[in-house]
């Protein structure tokens, strides 16, 4: 065996421990359908944040996965499921989405260059299908001071110098941060 498919077995193993903690830890939090949901989105969003650290990409099928699956947990799943609570985790993250892109088209035409990719916002749109209002705003909170720290921290540990231009996976701090998100209120309500 060599040394890099020693390596690649090595984070297999590492996501497979991790995709079978957070799905244990989703229905243990939540025992039911929530739960089940729960499991789903954990799966989907290591497979974002995932797929973002190597490719810098979120893939349209899984954001529209999770966003699907939101949706369907909103009509399905607790006692205030109905189609009122589609619309309303529908109009939410319409409410999260588009702020963000103009966001991502201010910062474009002012300094010539993507800042905010338009995967980062549809999984921004997703956290407005899962969570509540105050929820979502520290998910997003959460997400953006993990990157910058993790950025900070990396930069250091390798004696690089800080570059405003330099390209952050933002989806790998996002999509954990949204089922952590869903966890708490999972955990609280």
């Amino acid at each position: 065996m060599t040394p890099a498919s020693r390596t690649d077995a090595g984070q297999q193993s590492l996501l497979s421990l991790t995709l079978l903690a957070a799905v244990g830890v989703s229905l243990a939090a939540s025992p039911g359908p929530d739960g089940v949901c729960g499991a789903f989105l954990a799966a989907l969003m290591l497979a974002i944040a995932v797929t973002d650290n190597s490719r810098y990409i979120i893939p349209n099928e899984l954001t529209a996965a999770a966003a699907a699956l939101g949706l369907l947990r909103a009509g399905a799943v607790g006692p205030d499921a109905d189609w009122t609570g589609v619309l309303q985790a529908a109009l939410r993250g319409v409410a999260i989405a588009l702020p963000l892109l103009a966001l991502m088209l201010g910062y474009r035409r002012w300094r010539g260059r993507d800042g905010l990719g338009l995967g980062d916002i549809k999984l921004a749109a997703v956290a407005g299908a899962w969570l509540g209002w105050a929820t979502i705003f520290a998910v997003i909170e959460l997400a953006t001071l993990s990157a910058l720290g993790a950025y900070l921290v990396n930069g250091y540990l390798r004696n690089r110098p800080l570059k405003a231009t330099a390209f952050l996976p933002f989806g790998l701090f996002l999509a954990p941060a949204i089922w952590i998100g869903w966890l708490v209120e999972a955990l609280l309500g």
